[in-house]
């Protein structure tokens, strides 16, 4: 069989035809401050990017780039996605204080429980009152994690166990709850939590279960301590944003392929990611033999009316900038229970 010049430029001209028919139209990068296997990003990010693939015929690709590959810090996150440095972020709100003011009602002390039922909560809390917050990005959702514990190198059997600890703490709020319950808050990012408590920076942290097996705090430390009822003593907030740029050209059925892949059942998806998470991560700790405490629902009580002053804090903050804190902590309390109950 003989093949001329002109039969073998015509193959390789409709291998590459081929070929870029089935290129994406659009490539996303989606950067993120923890490890590819840790449960957000395995089983929440990567799904989420998955499906969209599928819907829009291969015509969208998402690269996913974890543990800050793609440069910064996790505080630079949200600008990265602001700025268009990248097109797709998840970040935890918490890391960029005072820049989100309405959605720290989430993040006030035994506010919330299930991680499910309050991002459905919280993503319906953010589009009925703080949208403005979000202006400069396409929003694609938020959510909370599970009920918020202590993980501490020494046991904490009742708050008077907590004075002067050196705790981290990943908010504005949870560290100023951190500082009225008597310890003495250290702000940092969650990746930086293993090497912390491994030098003694830290003596104790607030993460959820959740965090445990990237970290492998249940080999750290060997004391656990949560609550007793459903709500935890604390919660932080997270967000899966997108540059409005790289939102506003795509052609009108991508958006809407984005725009279907947006809102409260995904905010519900990422919190069911974490409820599930928690479980894995208690596993862990008990097949370890760690020592776990549950506080009694008096030794509880106790840490409630505790940490009762922090809201009074929040309310003048927020009420200095014009914003009703009581009204919207009350709001956030009933989608919480309306969501619970569902």
């Amino acid at each position: 069989m003989k093949f001329t010049l002109a039969s073998v430029l015509g193959a390789f001209a409709f291998t590459a035809a081929m070929q870029s028919a089935q290129a994406a139209d659009v490539t996303l990068r989606l950067h993120q401050l923890l490890p590819a296997q840790a449960a957000i990003p395995a089983k929440g990010l990567v799904p989420w990017a998955e499906k969209i693939e599928k819907e829009s015929g291969g015509r969208i690709k998402i690269q996913h780039f974890p543990a800050m590959q793609l440069g910064g810090k996790p505080p630079d996150l949200y600008d990265q996605a602001k700025d268009g440095v990248v097109d797709v972020i998840w970040t935890v709100l918490g890391y960029t204080p005072g820049r989100f003011p309405k959605t720290e009602a989430f993040e006030l002390p035994f506010m919330s429980g299930s991680a499910e039922a309050s991002s459905k909560a919280f993503m319906e809390y953010v589009q009925k009152n703080a949208m403005d917050e979000f202006k400069d990005v396409k929003l694609i959702a938020v959510h909370t994690h599970g009920p918020g514990l202590f993980h501490s190198k020494d046991p904490i059997n009742k708050l008077e166990d907590l004075k002067g600890m050196k705790v981290r703490g990943g908010s504005r709020v949870i560290n100023i709850m951190l500082e009225q319950l008597g310890a003495t808050p250290v702000g940092m990012p969650v990746p930086a939590v293993g090497e912390a408590l491994s030098k003694g920076v830290i003596a104790a942290t607030t993460i959820p279960w959740e965090v445990v097996p990237s970290l492998k705090v249940q080999q750290i430390v060997k004391n656990h301590t949560g609550f007793s009822g459903e709500k935890g003593l604390y919660t932080q907030t997270f967000t899966v944003a997108m540059n409005k740029a790289s939102y506003d050209k795509l052609p009108a059925d991508l958006k809407k392929i984005i725009d279907a892949n947006s809102g409260i059942e995904v905010a519900g998806k990422l919190g069911k990611v974490m409820d599930d998470a928690d479980k894995l991560g208690l596993s862990l700790a008990q097949k370890a033999g760690n020592n776990i405490v549950t506080l009694d629902a008096a030794e509880t009580a106790r840490w409630q009316r505790a940490a009762n002053g922090v809201r009074a804090v929040w309310f003048k903050e927020v009420g200095d900038k014009g914003m009703d804190g009581p009204r919207l902590a009350a709001e956030a309390e009933a989608l919480i229970d309306k969501y619970s109950k569902k």
